[in-house]
């Protein structure tokens, strides 16, 4: 959830800020502002819930701590690439393909109860599906309508 509440309220900060120091709401421009800083968020979680984000894989992945300090890197590497005008669109479709590859994680996570934030198995359980694919979807369609489409 907070990783969509930074998206959206960094979207209308953006669009707000654009207006007042550019003279028009750039909607490309915010949406890649606000994916960037929810990258940059979502980056920290991968540092800071190493522990957490490690028992969300499936087991048969090796070297499952590596993997996610290298995922909070390229999620860093994302943010900046959102907002670098020759590697937006690049770094859109790679984006794509990256919340595509995370959502099994996901799924393995609710199916296990997984709390990444308290390293725990108390998290909310499969029910949590019924808002994160969803939301991989929107993050998604987010990243193809504001970097790809460019709407």
């Amino acid at each position: 959830m907070k990783p969509l509440i930074v998206l959206i309220v960094t979207f209308g900060l953006s669009l707000v800020l654009l207006k007042v120091f550019t003279g028009s709401y750039q909607l490309s421009t915010a949406g890649r502002i606000a994916m960037s800083a929810m990258l940059v968020l979502t980056a920290i979680g991968h540092f800071k819930f190493t522990k957490g984000m490690v028992m969300m894989m499936p087991d048969i992945f090796p070297y499952k701590t590596s993997i996610v300090y290298l995922t909070g890197i390229l999620e860093i590497a994302a943010a900046a690439g959102l907002l670098i005008t020759s590697l937006q669109t690049t770094t859109a479709w790679l984006l794509i393909v990256f919340f595509t590859v995370l959502l099994p994680a996901n799924i393995n996570a609710a199916i296990k109860g997984i709390d990444f934030e308290k390293a725990s198995t108390s998290g909310s359980g499969i029910r949590y599906l019924y808002f994160r694919i969803p939301l991989q979807i929107f993050f998604i369609a987010w990243v193809y309508f504001f970097a790809i489409f460019k709407g």
